[in-house]
């Protein structure tokens, strides 16, 4: 009896004994990780869908994402992801159909803040003008996006007027037969588009102060002996003043429809000079044109009589200084000597 109870309690200790250490080996595990990492889509998860030419939403509209003109892109790098951000944590497709907007600020901060200051973004987020006014796709499209160096995009120099001109087709119909079109169609491609008049992404109104304020110095970039004889009139001593109620280049020449003084259709062509000066000088008459907006006192072709004052005052001046000049030198040496004999 005894030599049973010694074996019961010897198979119960070794039972405890094994039991204290499964739980200490259980409690020294580290904690499984219950939850599985949600694995972003890549981009070949969303051509299986897009990559069909004939994917379209419910509304008809096409979905369809060519992958090799993608690729060829400057987002080609990029995973589809990085801009559908709302994406990266879907697993069951299809996807919802209504997607938040791509933020290209999230990249392009500089950019997005001039673009967000702008008349397109005014009109678009204030106005009300969201299906009409431009934001980013608009002008540099949106899979098939393209550096400015790249002959095929839309923000290539060259093709600037006409990716503009999809909005502004007025505009663009009186920029084509303007000196500046004519100018680049004749292969000077310094010749100005849009983007160097109104920038590119921080375009503002044409009809305010500060803009008509900032004519000249625009056209000055290009024009700048033009602006600098400008400068010279009543018109541009009174514009430098902050004051708007006078002629700045814009209002004489036109804004697109820029002609050579040669065209008789031009606003400034010798025919039309008592209208074109009549819109600020009621009353204005073929005397009254005669007054030179652009006088230069150096170029004897254009005005010999102001060249010849121009030399006159010159040679006047220095004289004037030459002599007084000299004068007070002979008289500081006259007075040191006199101050030293009395001494």
């Amino acid at each position: 009896m005894a030599g049973r109870l010694g074996v019961t309690l010897a198979f119960l200790v070794l039972g405890l004994a094994a039991t204290a250490d499964a739980g200490q080996q259980i409690s020294s595990s580290p904690p499984q990780n219950t939850s599985q990492t949600v694995k972003a889509p890549a981009n070949d998860d969303c051509l299986a869908c897009h990559g069909d030419k004939d994917a379209k939403r419910e509304s008809g509209t096409s979905i369809a994402v060519d992958d090799k003109v993608f690729a060829a892109s400057k987002h080609g790098p990029l995973e589809c992801v990085d801009c559908h951000k709302d994406l990266a944590k879907v697993q069951d497709f299809p996807h919802p159909e209504k997607l938040a907007k791509v933020d290209c600020a999230s990249c392009h901060g500089e950019e997005g803040t001039k673009y967000h200051d702008s008349i397109h973004s005014w009109a678009k987020e204030k106005a009300g003008l969201s299906a009409s006014a431009p934001a980013c796709a608009d002008c540099h499209g949106k899979h098939d996006i393209r550096g400015t160096d790249d002959k095929d995009a839309r923000v290539y120099r060259a093709n600037i007027p006409a990716t503009c001109g999809t909005c502004h087709q007025g505009v663009l119909d009186k920029y084509k037969v303007g000196v500046h079109a004519t100018a680049r169609a004749a292969g000077n491609d310094k010749a100005p588009v849009c983007a160097d008049c109104h920038t590119a992404h921080g375009i503002q109104r044409t009809d305010t102060n500060s803009a008509r304020l900032s004519v000249a110095a625009e056209c000055g970039t290009c024009h700048s002996s033009v602006v600098a004889s400008f400068r010279r009139t009543f018109h541009g001593k009174v514009t430098e003043l902050g004051f708007t109620q006078v002629a700045a280049c814009a209002d004489c020449h036109g804004a697109h429809d820029i002609l050579p003084a040669s065209n008789p259709a031009s606003t400034v062509a010798a025919a039309n000079l008592v209208k074109t000066c009549s819109a600020c000088h009621t009353g204005a008459n073929e005397q009254f044109v005669k007054y030179d907006p652009h006088p230069n006192p150096k170029d004897y072709a254009r005005s010999p009589l102001m060249w010849w004052v121009n030399r006159f005052y010159t040679v006047l001046i220095a004289s004037c200084f030459g002599f007084f000049g000299l004068h007070s030198l002979l008289w500081f040496g006259r007075s040191w000597r006199d101050r030293g004999s009395r001494s």
